[in-house]
């Protein structure tokens, strides 16, 4: 397993300190609706999304990152063909996927196609890999979920000797061995950076620390301070296994808007559209304005509100986990581009700087 270079140059992921928690943005490409009901076709997501990449470049966020999926309410099935489009279109922002579902996926392609984005984006490619929380790429790839683990394991066993970048000695059950093989181009100043996306399983956190790779947490659901044993977990394992500890990430959905009270009447029923179709596929009960406003509250999961009431949320994520960063999902089901426009631009026009500075004077924890 790799371990990498703690100097900052040489690993993007290094921890930032106890004042500072760097802003990203992510998002699946959710697929939106015109006013008459009929939805907004995928090509159209795409382009939107392209506009949406280019402006968070220009409020000099951290970074952006696209989800893959493979079904008809998300847009993006190859992040890495969007990330090559939008380095083009970008200067300084961290490129990503969020994740790169590698159970279906083949390992020495994925770190192929990120490793030339990272070439076309001058070193600014990053990647997220998971199992993914939906399932739709295993029938699609001809996958069988009855080997669900195993494919994760031992692609993520070959993916780590693929990024090591000396030749791959690899063999396992679900594919054939590699004998001293070696996959091209090669990343110019770094390894790449590459994090685990983890749900909330102490397994999951065990897994990722083994690797040495920086984890971040989708906490959509809840209270974000019940996943501070995990990120204790996290760390503790870390020094466990000898490796120089890595960024600590979460990831939520939110929405920001000039009031609170805009930004929770803009994002509710986009939001509770995608939670009910989203629950009846898995089994849940219907949500509701109860359990939506319990979200929007300090404590809970949804970072949606004005920037002084979603920068306060996130500067108490820093004080509580000792994150290093926080990942917004901008989008949620049919919430319009001219709303996420918004968003994203307040996220990183007012959102951030007043982050910097409750976190410079010292923000009271709850």
């Amino acid at each position: 397993m790799t371990t990498p270079d703690p100097a900052s140059e040489s690993n993007p992921t290094a921890p930032v300190g106890p004042d500072r928690v760097l802003l990203g943005l992510n998002t699946f490409g959710d697929v939106g609706v015109f006013p008459d009901g009929h939805p907004v076709p995928h090509a159209q997501v795409l382009r939107q999304l392209l506009e949406q990449a280019e402006l968070a470049d220009q409020v000099a966020l951290h970074a952006f990152g696209v989800g893959e999926h493979h079904r008809r309410d998300f847009a993006v099935s190859a992040p890495e063909v969007f990330l090559a489009a939008a380095a083009a279109r970008t200067k300084h922002i961290r490129l990503g996927s969020a994740v790169t579902v590698l159970s279906s996926d083949d390992p020495i392609r994925v770190f192929q196609r990120f490793s030339t984005v990272d070439a076309i984006s001058n070193g600014r490619a990053e990647i997220m890999l998971g199992r993914g929380s939906f399932v739709e790429s295993f029938p699609l790839f001809g996958l069988n979920l009855a080997d669900y683990e195993v494919l994760f394991e031992e692609k993520l066993e070959l993916f780590d000797k693929a990024r090591a970048q000396e030749p791959i000695h690899w063999e396992g059950r679900t594919r054939p061995p590699i004998s001293g093989l070696s996959a091209y181009p090669p990343l110019e100043h770094h390894l790449l950076p590459a994090w685990i996306g983890v749900g909330g399983t102490p397994e999951s956190v065990l897994r990722c620390a083994e690797y040495g790779y920086p984890i971040i947490f989708a906490i959509i659901g809840g209270q974000p301070k019940s996943f501070a044993p995990l990120a204790n977990l996290y760390r503790e394992a870390m020094a466990k296994y000898g490796h120089p500890m890595q960024q600590i990430a979460t990831h939520s959905p939110g929405h920001v808007a000039a009031t609170d009270e805009e930004a929770r009447e803009e994002f509710f029923p986009h939001w509770l559209g995608q939670r009910n179709q989203i629950g009846a596929e898995r089994g849940w009960g219907p949500g509701n304005r109860a359990e939506f406003d319990a979200l929007c509250t300090p404590k809970g999961a949804l970072y949606v509100g004005s920037p002084e009431t979603v920068a306060a949320k996130i500067a108490l994520l820093k004080n509580n986990l000792g994150v290093d960063r926080f990942d917004l999902k901008y989008s949620n089901g049919t919430l319009p581009h001219t709303a996420m426009m918004r968003s994203i631009e307040l996220f990183g026009t007012e959102v951030a700087p007043r982050v910097a500075a409750l976190l410079a004077a010292g923000a009271p924890q709850n």
